[in-house]
């Protein structure tokens, strides 16, 4: 054999050697800092299009009326939200995440205090936005919310073909796009979104009732389900399983803003946050959960600023780039509102979930962003 060839071939072995040492450095490093983490599940939950501003500024005075935010009853709605501070405004509209989740965990994206959380897709709107949280990357082919079945699987997708994990991942959300961003009919995850469900033939009372709310209610929007509908379908589901990694979506926060009703969008949010600490409750009162679950909290792509852009979000609408992620959990050491701290990116997000479960997921996609700061070094 040619001697160069002979050389060539020797490399090419060294080669493979040395990358197989690394994946398996890896692997162990993954499993040694499993060892350390308290946390056994993780829940990502998403408020659609919730901006960053209601989150830490509280309810927009300016918009709490008719002419700009079209309340219905604005007598009502400021009883009920309006107070003279952000800080007391804010706990108002979400009191579990103020109260509990700021005192416990870590809150990014406060751009008056130096933390800024951006969308890194350009598009700034809902299929894009959720691509880049659940792979870990923008893909710029995904530029339309009917793009159909995502061409790569998500960080669910890789964590349910481990064995570790595998049949312990769902995803349940309103928006009926979910099937197709989690690739439904070809991932192995259990999806269960929008208003067509795949139901078992033998029902409890209550899940027949369910059933028939789904079949039989007035469709506000023809793809996207109440949020309530969605949250109580979860709740049956966690009374007979327990899974280790959970992606919740919530649409009204979107929908109610795109029809300009302010006072439904405040509405849906407190709801939201109540929605959000009884599934923390329920969760935790499970053993195989208690003080060992985290939950990222975010929104898919934040939206305009003014009397009319905060209805709208696109490529074109200044500040829609702009969005917010909180993490509490037993590994998430409690910092509370963050300030004067580095850029973070929604593409952080995939990396983060692995990581709190002990994985390494840049490890299987290395486009994937690092993991969000919210570990003990």
């Amino acid at each position: 054999m040619n001697p160069r060839c002979v050389v060539f071939l020797f490399s090419c072995c060294v080669l493979m050697f040395v990358l197989a040492i690394s994946r398996t450095a890896a692997r162990t490093a993954a499993s040694a800092g499993a060892q350390h983490l308290k946390t056994r599940a993780v829940v990502l939950i998403v408020l659609d299009g919730f901006r960053w501003q209601e989150v830490f500024n509280g309810p927009e005075h300016d918009l709490m009326n008719a002419k700009h935010g079209s309340a219905q009853d604005p007598a009502q709605l400021r009883k009920d939200f309006w107070r003279d501070t952000p800080e007391a405004g804010r706990e108002a509209l979400l009191p579990f995440f103020w109260r509990v989740v700021a005192k416990q965990g870590q809150i990014y994206g406060n751009r008056r205090k130096g933390s800024i959380v951006q969308v890194t897709n350009g598009f700034k709107f809902s299929y894009p936005g959720y691509n880049e949280m659940s792979t870990g990357y923008a893909n710029p082919q995904i530029n339309s919310n009917e793009f159909g079945p995502n061409p790569t699987a998500t960080v669910f997708e890789w964590l349910n073909n481990q064995p570790e994990f595998h049949n312990q991942v769902a995803i349940f959300g309103t928006w009926n796009t979910f099937n197709e961003i989690f690739r439904a009919n070809q991932s192995g995850l259990l999806v269960r979104a929008g208003w067509t469900l795949p139901w078992a033939a033998n029902l409890t009372p209550r899940e027949q009732l369910l059933k028939k709310l789904y079949e039989t209610s007035t469709r506000v929007e023809d793809d996207d389900v109440p949020d309530s509908f969605s949250n109580e379908d979860l709740l049956d589901f966690l009374q007979t399983h327990s899974p280790r990694a959970l992606f919740v979506g919530y649409g009204e926060t979107d929908d109610w803003a795109h029809a300009g009703k302010y006072d439904l969008v405040l509405q849906a949010a407190h709801e939201d946050d109540q929605r959000i600490a009884e599934l923390w409750r329920t969760m935790q009162a499970k053993p195989e959960y208690h003080d060992q679950l985290t939950f990222i909290i975010t929104c898919d792509h934040g939206r305009g600023s003014g009397p009319k852009l905060w209805r709208d979000h696109d490529k074109n609408v200044p500040g829609a780039e702009n969005i917010w992620i909180a993490v509490i959990g037993p590994d998430t050491p409690a910092r509370g509102e963050m300030s004067n701290v580095p850029r973070a990116t929604q593409s952080q997000i995939a990396a983060t979930i692995a990581a709190l479960l002990g994985q390494d997921y840049r490890s299987a996609v290395a486009r994937a962003a690092a993991p969000l700061p919210v570990l003990p070094e």
